[in-house]
């Protein structure tokens, strides 16, 4: 199945790179004086730079860490928030011949250093938010850090490392990079404990790119996602050099509608969270002005022209499109479960959204939905750089997928077990299941290791169950888990929803709920007990729920 022609899908030739650093010098050949990146500046201020101008700050910045004895593969990391000098370091590090090893920021202090340690860091560049944070490490004297540079002096960097150049400093000219060279060191979240280092070389990367880019390509885009992210590293920093086309760089989600208004994307990649916080919006706008009947009557009347092959979306919705800037019209999306709630509402109206599935181990995208090839409640086909399969699937056609391909890590950063255990052959185990279908479509169900295993021997996905409630009332935020061969649930309400519907007694309203999804499933599959929180569940920069670290509230039970 494919969707109809978007207007930002642009027609390139992606030649099969090999490097990183290919990828952004032949991209830098393409651009060369075109806008690459409109970002805001430290004094907030909308700046843009032309791909020449990144070109010359990336040089200038390698040799000047060059200059400080950082080279041949040295690891350095990045500690900040969002920003254009998160690009400009990341490019300089690994362009440069070096590896980089991008950090949470929203990470506690501690974990941040626990992982400089454990990847042998030499260099670290941060924000001037984290000088407490330089500070600490610096008292503390575990890690190997010999240098640090904050961002805010980079006019500096840059200045001395132009001198340099001038001077006849041509180390950067002359770095060599092999397609299996160490480009990256990047570790999981670890929602389901102790996070790990993974080793990704320039092939891994440059071959998720460019297999991304031959079915996901369109014009100038917003990026969203936390740039440690390997998902906003395809979708953001290499997109611009794949398809010459520039991108906005912005701080976060925070301001996502304004973002979109003002900066008018065809498209942007985001988390579940993201895709959520649009949807929401467009209807939280609708019921304030009054207009959410209107709205519903509009899907209506273009569901039954889309049956007849005639797509007026755009035009019955312009209202919806103008808030959106006018141009977006495709969404890609990954990270975690997205409720085809949101894929089908949002499709409504006139927005595609392309779900993807992904590990940080993978570089990370493995497969997804694109113009061409597409299904609902699907997470797609596997990309041209990968292999995927279902490992000992039950009556369902359920099981494990395994993945291998010019895209799967090397190994986890001195954890030979971990790397081990990783593999079956040549085969990654991703430690996800889900089923593929006569088509070739994957269908998620859950993670390995947080699966449900009842004495009778049958194994539940949590993440299946959970799944039954994201579009169900007022339940905002559910987690499920096993004990004493029984399935109890911790959930957070709705308590906004919960006020607009009147309902006063929250417990006996999910309690119905509850009941509701109960009699859908098979008895070894019932929900026996709930309790009810009071905060959400801790998340990742990404959206998803640290499993490892909830503990069940003994509050009100069922």
């Amino acid at each position: 199945m494919s969707k109809k022609a978007h207007k930002n899908q642009v027609k390139v030739q992606i030649p099969d790179y090999q490097t990183i650093r290919e990828i952004v010098i032949k991209g830098t050949e393409m651009g060369g004086d075109n806008k690459q990146f409109m970002f805001l500046d430290r004094n907030k201020e909308l700046q843009e730079i032309n791909y020449n101008q990144t070109f010359r700050l990336i040089r200038t910045l390698s040799t000047y860490f060059y200059s400080k004895g950082l080279k041949d593969g040295t690891k350095i990391a990045i500690v900040s928030d969002n920003c254009i000098y998160w690009g400009f370091a990341y490019y300089a590090i690994i362009v440069g011949g070096n590896v980089v090893v991008p950090m949470d920021a929203k990470l506690s202090h501690e974990d941040i250093e626990d992982q400089l340690v454990r990847c042998d860091c030499e260099a670290v560049v941060y924000s001037r938010k984290f000088q407490k944070f330089v500070d600490m490490v610096k008292e503390n004297g575990k890690t190997q850090i010999r240098e640090y540079f904050c961002m805010d002096d980079f006019d500096e960097y840059y200045e001395i490392g132009e001198k340099l150049i001038e001077a006849g400093d041509d180390s950067f000219d002359k770095v060599e990079i092999k397609p299996d060279d160490l480009a990256a060191i990047v570790f999981t979240s670890g929602t389901t404990g102790k996070s790990k280092g993974v080793m990704l070389t320039h092939r891994n990367v440059a071959s998720n790119c460019t297999a991304s880019m031959r079915v996901l390509t369109g014009r100038h885009a917003i990026a969203f996602l936390p740039l440690h992210h390997t998902l906003s590293w395809v979708s953001g920093l290499y997109a611009t050099y794949i398809v010459s086309e520039w991108g906005y760089l912005c701080d976060g989600i925070n301001h996502i509608q304004q973002d979109i208004k003002k900066f008018q994307p065809y498209n942007f990649t985001g988390v579940p969270l993201v895709v959520e916080t649009v949807y929401d919006r467009i209807w939280k706008t609708a019921r304030k002005m009054g207009k959410e009947e209107l709205l519903k009557k509009g899907i209506k009347i273009s569901n039954i022209l889309m049956k007849f092959g005639i797509d007026k979306r755009r035009k019955i919705f312009k209202m919806v499109h103008d808030n959106l800037g006018g141009n977006l019209d495709m969404i890609i999306c990954g990270g975690a479960y997205l409720d085809p709630k949101y894929e089908k509402g949002l499709y409504d109206l006139g927005i595609d959204v392309f779900n993807g599935y992904g590990l940080t181990e993978c570089s990370p995208v493995i497969t997804c939905n694109h113009p061409k090839k597409f299904k609902f409640g699907s997470v797609g086909t596997p990309l041209e750089c990968n292999e995927v399969k279902v490992v000992d699937p039950d009556e369902d056609g359920v099981g494990e997928i395994y993945v291998r391909g010019s895209n799967v890590m090397v190994g986890y950063y001195n954890d030979p077990e971990a790397t081990a255990a990783a593999f079956d052959g040549d085969w990654f185990k991703t430690g996800d299941f889900g089923r593929i279908d006569e088509d070739g479509f994957l269908f998620m169900v859950g993670r390995k290791k947080n699966l449900i295993i009842l004495s009778n021997g049958e194994n539940i996905s949590p993440e299946e169950l959970e799944n039954k409630f994201v579009d169900d009332g007022i339940v905002k935020e559910i987690v499920v888990r096993g004990e004493k061969d029984t399935i109890i649930a911790e959930i957070f309400p709705d308590n906004d929803l919960a006020n607009t519907l009147g309902i006063t007694d929250i417990p006996a309203e999910i309690s119905k709920i509850v009941d509701r999804v109960n009699s859908t499933l098979n008895t070894d599959r019932h929900i026996h007990s709930f309790v009810i929180r009071e905060t959400p569940f801790e998340r990742t920069s990404t959206g998803k729920i640290k499993r490892a670290q909830f503990n069940f509230a003994e509050d009100e039970a069922k």
